[in-house]
């Protein structure tokens, strides 16, 4: 996916904010706090007026995320079996993913994910191998406004049996041509064909934007 993906209210909205977040957390004088809480409040007000979200809302949002502003992580495992993919059911829309969800702080990614599978879905796997890393904005549909990497793993089924969450209602395995509708913003068919293209080829480097 490219930039022209990202509307540009979202490009600027998102770039205001991590001035803002990055400048509050670095300035040392009150004439420079005040310029970059307004430019915070540029970014809610342009948000506000492109999602009719309530700009206050969007603010609360922003002051949530304090310090030096950095992407976010976003795991997912995928987990074959007999050729099928392991997908759950999203509770927040109804649609279909790659287990997984935000990295969490003090975790190594490879525990991570193996933990995410377990929690959504109920199976053990055991993490083979980094399949890509992707931008995870780059989407047409469903765009975050907080700037965010998705990592994709390979990931090998060890035991457990399916065991929805609060996050997930349903798990399934899938054939690859006949899946069921997607969460795009967690799992999109560029993922699922990085994974093809791995099954069909074990020594094919990782993928990466």
């Amino acid at each position: 996916m490219t930039r022209k993906n990202v509307p540009d209210w979202l490009r600027w909205a998102r770039e205001l904010q991590a001035i803002s977040q990055t400048g509050l957390h670095y300035s040392s004088n009150e004439h420079d706090t005040a310029n970059y809480d307004r430019i915070r409040t540029i970014a809610a007000e342009m948000t506000s007026s492109a999602t009719g979200l309530a700009e206050d809302d969007v603010l609360g949002v922003f002051r949530v995320h304090p310090a030096y502003a950095t992407a976010k992580i976003d795991v997912r495992g995928a987990v074959i079996d007999q050729g099928r993919i392991l997908l759950v059911r999203e509770r927040v829309d109804g649609c279909w993913s790659m287990p997984g969800g935000w990295a969490d702080v003090g975790e190594i990614p490879s525990d991570m994910v193996a933990r995410e599978v377990r929690e959504e879905s109920g199976y053990e796997v055991e993490v083979e191998k980094v399949l890509g890393v992707f931008d995870a904005n780059r989407s047409p549909v469903h765009l975050e406004f907080f700037h965010a990497y998705k990592i994709l793993f390979l990931c090998r089924l060890t035991g457990g049996a399916p065991r929805p969450s609060d996050e997930t209602s349903e798990v399934g395995f899938f054939d690859f041509d006949e899946l069921p509708p997607l969460s795009l913003h967690r799992t999109n068919e560029r993922h699922l064909a990085e994974v093809r293209a791995h099954l069909a080829d074990p020594d094919r480097p990782a993928a990466f934007d």
